[in-house]
């Protein structure tokens, strides 16, 4: 995908709102498509091989049954070469079928693989509010079936509809020049009954569709975060609230698919009936026909055959016409995430950061995440490069958003933040990231080795710094004691492992990154004392010789700041190191009290 140039019609777009026509899906589509244009030409010719022989095998059976007809022929012969020729009609439709096939499905999953990537790395793009508004469950089963829609619409589109349309005008033609036009005429006026019909009903179900489509989303989001959220609800014995919950969940979902599976059953029957009907009234002109000696049995067995080969696939025509629908729909969601463009975005001209010295000051910065609560106000402060800058204030002053705004995760509603004198919003996110190491207050760990954890600050790292890191974090004694070391697999969301343990593979993290600039966002707020210590300790050597930000609770872990500020109403209120800030008998020695009394 990376280099590929072409227009996208779909990401231009404004809002996930916006529907998706079937058009505008194969304009998106087809440049993935193209990319394989051998496959392509070759499945086409192999469809066109596929149609041909099935086009002749009525006739062929015409000639056989026409051959064994004592009325016709009073001295019977076996018509070898026609039985043979037949035998192999029948099986080059089937293997030509297969070649396209197998062919087009080489194509078909390359651009699934490749659409697929794109909305993966389009989701990763898009900023943090995005995420923290949609449900990860929903998502996934929105590019599922999205991805699987893709295929669906791809392969039966291209290789059953249009190829089903031109055998109907084909077959239309051969009654009307070998028979009669009124076979044709029936044949034509049959069709466009049954396909008006068809889309008409398709279309007054399809809300029922993308209702059942929304429970079965609604569904699964909500069973994924009861799982997720596995100990919460065992703390608070809320299984059987769970459950219920989950049923009520399963109950939409139960009433979509039922309204669904009746307006289906509506759809089937007038189908049927409309291919029934035709049939019919064709075969008692046929037979009126063989009577009167106008046409022989063979003529007959002609005319059956291909009304069964015409309007078994036309039946098929209407299962794929109700399921291009439906991956129309399921592809809408998926497309309707590439829609959304991130509101996060590198300006025009955006240069690469360059860390020279690890200078960090903000000036004058405002911001919020709602417009009638603003969490930053005029808030100006200056971290020289190399020192420790400790930000302190209750919860919800705006400390973890400090964070934040220095990822670029949010734009600033004023002011401004600069690195070494360069504006974070005029360079690259990408350089601005690489420049900065994060330990959280809350790690998570993806649900592979702790090696693999680890080796995640820097994918590159040679197995040296991996050992290097491990040992600097301390983790060499708890590695050493497990079965497997550190190809112990931690768990979904590292839930195997402690808090001590978890932040130790998050400083490993840290200093496989090598970031000039490290922020430490309230790193030993769950921790004991004994895990505390070790993991400050691990701290103090990983920030040496560089600019770090800790956001701390713990008022005992930031004695040894340079500065140590204090937020209250997202303003700074006091700022200094330990001991002036004690001396100043402010809000600072108030909190410092406060906690002391609690430790004792």
């Amino acid at each position: 995908m990376r280099g590929m140039n072409r227009p996208d019609p779909i990401a231009k777009k404004h809002g996930a709102e916006l529907s998706v026509d079937l058009k505008e899906t194969i304009t998106y589509l087809w440049p993935y498509l193209w990319q394989f244009k051998g496959h392509v030409i070759w499945a086409v010719l192999a469809l066109i091989g596929a149609k041909a022989a099935s086009l002749l095998m009525p006739w062929a059976l015409k000639e056989i049954v026409d051959s064994v007809d004592r009325s016709l022929h009073p001295e019977l012969y076996l018509p070898v070469l026609f039985i043979i020729f037949y035998g192999l009609l029948r099986f080059g439709s089937v293997f030509f079928g297969e070649i396209r096939d197998a062919l087009f499905g080489r194509v078909t999953e390359h651009a699934m693989r490749n659409v697929g990537l794109r909305v993966f790395k389009h989701l990763h793009s898009l900023e943090l509010a995005f995420h923290l508004d949609r449900a990860t469950g929903g998502i996934s089963r929105d590019i599922e079936r999205g991805t699987s829609g893709i295929s669906f619409l791809m392969r039966f589109l291209m290789f059953n509809i249009v190829p089903t349309l031109f055998e109907i005008g084909a077959v239309a033609v051969i009654f009307a020049v070998t028979f009669s036009i009124w076979y044709a005429v029936i044949t034509l006026v049959a069709v466009i009954i049954y396909i008006a019909f068809t889309i008409l009903t398709t279309e007054w179900r399809n809300r029922f569709v993308r209702e059942a489509n929304q429970a079965d989303s609604s569904t699964n989001t909500r069973a994924i975060d009861s799982l997720l959220n596995y100990e919460t609800v065992k703390y608070f014995n809320n299984e059987q609230y769970e459950s219920d919950t989950y049923d009520k969940f399963l109950e939409h979902w139960e009433s979509a698919k039922l309204k669904n599976r009746l307006s289906l059953l509506t759809l089937n029957s007038g189908q049927a009936f409309i291919i029934a009907a035709a049939m019919t009234v064709m075969m008692l002109m046929a037979a009126q026909s063989v009577i009167s000696n106008h046409m022989t049995l063979g003529d007959l067995a002609m005319i059956n055959a291909y009304m069964i080969q015409l309007f078994i696939p036309l039946n098929f025509l209407g299962f794929v016409y109700r399921e291009v629908r439906r991956s129309l729909t399921d592809i809408e969601n998926m497309l309707a995430l590439l829609k959304r463009e991130a509101k996060i975005i590198d300006t025009p001209n955006a240069k690469d950061l360059n860390v020279t010295q690890g200078h960090i000051r903000w000036s004058q910065v405002d911001f919020a995440y709602d417009k009638e609560r603003p969490i930053l106000q005029h808030l100006t402060l200056d971290i020289p490069a190399g020192s420790k800058v400790a930000i302190v204030g209750a919860s919800g002053v705006g400390k973890s958003t400090v964070a934040r705004l220095m990822y670029r995760f949010y734009d600033i509603n004023k002011g401004k933040i600069e690195i070494d004198g360069q504006s974070i919003h005029s360079v690259t996110q990408d350089s601005l990231r690489r420049a900065i190491a994060i330990v959280p207050q809350d790690t998570v760990l993806f649900n592979t080795s702790i090696r693999e954890n680890i080796a995640y600050g820097n994918p590159s790292a040679s197995d040296a710094d991996i050992n290097l890191a491990i040992k600097m974090a301390h983790l060499e004694q708890f590695i050493s004691s497990l079965p497997q070391g550190d190809k112990t697999i931690v768990g979904e969301r590292g839930l195997k492992v402690s808090g001590g343990e978890k932040q130790r593979i998050a400083i490993a993290r840290v200093l496989l990154k090598n970031s000039p600039i490290l922020i430490f966002d309230e790193a030993t707020s769950s921790l004991d004392s004994h895990s505390e210590a070790a993991i400050l300790d691990a701290m103090r050597e990983v920030a040496t010789g560089r600019t770090s930000i800790v956001i701390a609770h713990r008022l005992s872990t930031i004695i040894d700041a340079d500065k140590i500020v204090v937020l209250e109403n997202g303003q700074i209120i006091e700022q200094g190191n330990h001991s002036t800030l004690l001396a100043m008998q402010g809000r600072y020695a108030q909190m410092w009290a406060l906690q002391q009394q609690e430790e004792k």
